[in-house]
């Protein structure tokens, strides 16, 4: 008994000095500390997509879920540190992405498009989501439905140009079948083949320069008859190009020739009476077929400079006086950088961001001033202007295209249309994505850069755009998405000239791994190289990208020590990181 006795209390000899030591109710010996516990991860962020913007409005509403392919790749080292840090917030949304943000416009003069099979397989491959015709300041004389050189009898065979001199009509028509323009029913074709949706822009500079006793409702007509010819195809409608524009046709008319009364130099308050007819005869049209249809009228971007004339200066608050009820979006036009001047890079990719925000704020401040409603908002031109060192062909203009699509969502656009698919090689002072035919020892419908960057931000931008923030760089800027796999993505852009490296952070629980495409210029044309290397890889020719873009190889590390990349002097990087299994 006393043998049990003891080793009872031998038994009990260290938990009773143990209470002494710790009193009050101690933890039993057999729990282990605290930091040996399994660590409960933080609950992934449930985030809420907020309202629809009303500067994006309806172009929601073709919003479809994206999904993320995994792409083949190559394993690649991460850099050991990064100075440069950017967090993305998985639980904020800033906006659905609108599907129509990667727009482009086609024109009249780039042949019949779907018979140039080079052309059709980047276009296919791009599939640009909306695509904006007939083109431009041509739009305001066209006539969809006649053959070459019949115009309508009430169209005068010379206009007035700004000054009041008579030139001769250089009308264009829906019907020529010649091979350097193209047919109506071929722009129907090609937007088909490319899965595009369109936007199209109707005639208006024949209500103010047809000679019938009415020619407004003339203009009215023919655009409606489109509409009926349409059937529904297209849901996106523009009255008139640039209609403010002294270089437009209908800016100025001869009065003489003018049965209803115009005055002899267009307004804005003219403009939107105008529009008001228009677009009744148009949704009349459209309700035929029990087809909803959306009409765009034209705004001023910013605030008009002293030198400009009374029209511009005018030309919002008379519109907005008539057309605040009757239509459906507005319609901006850009060029950005400083008009034809030789700029450094580093003054057009500043653009990208600074006039995209600066343009939204004017057009909200203008709503607010005229007591209008905001409506969505579309950039259904955009461009640089810089010349003189190629800017327009190089890889520099490609970033700023990635740049003002980023900046457009961020600023909720409802739909932005980059000009244009094919222009003129003009010593490269060309807009064109592609190469017409003109460049010297390129192949024709090559590829520009701009090609590049436009494809990989729709392939690798999300569904959802979400905040993300900066921190250590006043050159890099981010744009990050979620698509609704549950994939993270972001573009990070370099527009400095010196190398960074950049740690991504997220409170998002990453996959395995991530992937990314880095695209960046060559070293050909100083800092305007007409070449663009992805992952790289750049072109067999002195112009343009790699020729195997749509099945090259994404670089790719495993996020387990975390996610950093090297983003080298103006550069873009689209990386996608995986989803937690």
């Amino acid at each position: 008994m006393r043998d049990i006795f003891y080793t009872t209390l031998i038994a009990f000899i260290p938990i009773i000095f143990s209470c002494k030591k710790n009193p009050g109710n101690p933890a039993p010996p057999s729990t282990p500390p605290v930091d040996s516990l399994p660590v409960t991860p933080p609950p992934e962020p449930q985030p809420t997509d907020p309202a629809v913007s009303p500067t994006i409005g309806f172009f929601l509403d073709d919003w479809q879920p994206k999904n993320f392919t995994i792409p083949s790749f190559t394993d690649t080292m991460m850099p050991s540190s990064a100075s440069v840090t950017v967090n993305i917030d998985a639980g904020s949304i800033i906006t659905k992405v609108p599907p129509y943000i990667a727009g482009q416009n086609a024109n009249m003069w780039m042949t019949q498009m779907v018979t140039e099979p080079l052309l059709m397989k980047y276009l296919t491959a791009l599939r640009p989501s909306l695509m904006r015709l007939p083109g431009g300041s041509l739009s305001d004389m066209y006539f969809w439905n006649a053959p070459s050189g019949a115009p309508p009898a009430d169209a005068p065979p010379t206009l007035q140009d700004a000054d009041g001199k008579d030139i001769e009509a250089k009308y264009w028509y829906g019907k020529n079948e010649e091979s350097w323009t193209i047919t109506v029913d071929n722009f129907y074709n090609t937007m088909q083949q490319a899965g595009s949706q369109g936007m199209i822009t109707v005639n208006y500079g024949y209500a103010r320069y047809g000679t019938s006793a009415d020619p407004v409702a003339a203009a009215a007509h023919l655009a409606a008859d489109w509409v009926r010819y349409d059937k529904g195809r297209t849901k996106y409608w523009e009255v008139g190009n640039e209609s403010n524009g002294v270089w437009e046709a209908g800016y100025r008319i001869d009065v003489s020739k003018n049965k209803d009364g115009q005055p002899e130099i267009i307004t804005g308050d003219l403009y939107g009476r105008h529009f008001n007819v228009f677009a009744d005869s148009m949704r009349a049209a459209a309700a035929e077929f029990g087809k909803t249809i959306f009409i765009g009228a034209q705004l001023l971007e910013k605030e008009p400079e002293g030198w400009q004339t009374a029209t511009d200066k005018s030309w919002n608050a008379g519109v907005l006086a008539q057309v605040n009820a009757s239509a459906d979006f507005y319609i901006i036009h850009s060029y950005y950088t400083p008009y034809q001047t030789n700029v450094s890079a580093d003054v057009i990719l500043n653009t990208g961001v600074d006039n995209t925000h600066a343009m939204m704020s004017y057009l909200n401040s203008v709503f607010a001033k005229y007591g209008a409603s905001p409506k969505p908002i579309t950039l259904t031109e955009y461009n640089i202007t810089s010349q003189g060192s190629m800017q327009q062909v190089s890889f520099v203009n490609g970033m700023h295209a990635a740049i003002v699509m980023g900046e457009a969502l961020q600023n909720k656009y409802g739909m932005t249309a980059r000009w244009d698919l094919a222009n003129g090689w003009s010593d490269g002072n060309d807009m064109g994505l592609f190469n017409i035919g003109d460049e010297p020892n390129v192949i024709k419908w090559n590829a520009r850069p701009a090609f590049y960057y436009m494809y990989y931000f729709q392939k690798m931008m999300g569904d959802r755009l979400l905040k993300s923030t900066v921190s250590g760089s006043n050159d890099l800027l981010s744009f990050a998405s979620s698509f609704s796999s549950g994939e993270k993505s972001v573009i990070l852009i370099n527009k400095g000239s010196s190398s960074v490296n950049v740690n991504v952070i997220s409170n998002a629980t990453a996959g395995k791994r991530f992937y990314y495409y880095r695209l960046t210029g060559g070293t050909d044309n100083g800092e305007f190289s007409r070449k663009v290397f992805v992952n790289g890889k750049g072109p067999d020719i002195i112009s343009g990208g790699p020729s195997d873009y749509a099945t090259l190889k994404a670089y790719s590390s495993e996020t387990k020590n975390g996610i950093k990349v090297a983003l080298l002097p103006r550069s873009v990087i689209y990386l996608v990181i995986d989803k937690k299994e």
